[in-house]
């Protein structure tokens, strides 16, 4: 991996908070990575963490999980992190799961919600 590790952050509707919340206690681990992010996702965790300089994609439902797929397919995203909603419906449920997909394929570290992301950004202030 690159020195500077390239990051994507996706979060379902009723996780964007906890994102959010999660990039504010670890701004300083964050801002040494390259960010990524869903439309709506970068858009709240900027508004919280304005000094973080994070590339904004397309939301998830309008490519945005699609865009971060392609990226991983190219070897561009050293880690994903995907808070997921277990309880609420998805209408692009399958751009979801072929995004999780790939990163499985691709063997990059994923971390689906509050707990993993602790670890795996641990794991990210250690590099």
């Amino acid at each position: 991996m690159p020195d500077r590790t390239a990051v994507a952050l996706v979060a379902h509707d009723a996780k964007k908070d906890e994102m959010a919340a999660f990039a504010v206690a670890h701004r300083s681990v964050l801002a040494a990575c390259t960010l990524y992010a869903t439309g709506t996702t970068g858009g709240r965790v900027m508004e919280r963490c304005p000094e973080l300089a994070i590339t904004r994609l397309k939301s998830g439902p309008l490519g945005g999980d699609q865009q971060i797929g392609a990226m991983i397919a190219e070897g561009r995203i050293g880690a994903l992190f995907f808070f997921v909603d277990p309880l609420s419906p998805h209408p692009h449920d399958v751009d979801v799961k072929a995004l999780t997909r790939l990163a499985l394929v691709y063997d990059i570290p994923v971390a689906l919600n509050r707990a993993t992301a602790e670890i795996l950004v641990g794991a990210l202030a250690r590099r």
